[in-house]
């Protein structure tokens, strides 16, 4: 198996917020993991929200604040009783801050097989362009 293969199958844990906030509400809080990526026309931002439905999920724009939050609801049926556990249960949280760059009214959000798909479109003066010069 090549170095780059060994690579992409680490798993990697979840990671619970550190922040020094104070939880009101019981239970773990994870850090969804993010790749963020950039085009001339657009910035994409891709979270891993496994177990999260999209019923759950809040997406909240707000004073240039863009918040993600989600929940992991158990599994198991209210006749079952737990043998094993290794999925964790709770609340994914994070936020950023957009800059001006970013059409905050075309703003995109799919939610496939764990992923979600955040567009964030540029408005028209932060796309880059040549400028044609004249001479004379």
């Amino acid at each position: 198996m090549t170095t780059n293969a060994q690579k992409e199958m680490t798993v990697k844990e979840k990671q619970e917020v550190t922040a020094p906030a104070e939880q009101t509400r019981p239970g773990a809080v994870f850090v969804p993991s993010v790749d963020i990526f950039e085009t001339d026309k657009q910035i994409t931002l891709l979270a891993d929200l496994p177990g999260v439905a999209s019923e759950t999920l809040t997406i909240d724009l707000r004073d240039n604040i863009l918040t993600l939050s989600g929940e992991v609801k158990p599994f198991e049926g209210a006749d079952e009783r737990d043998l094993l556990i290794e999925y964790e249960v709770g609340k994914y949280y994070r936020q950023f801050t957009l800059s001006d760059v970013i059409n905050q009214n075309k703003i995109d959000a799919q939610l496939k097989d764990g992923v979600l798909r955040l567009t964030l479109p540029k408005v028209e003066k932060a796309k880059p362009r040549t400028i044609t010069v004249s001479a004379g």
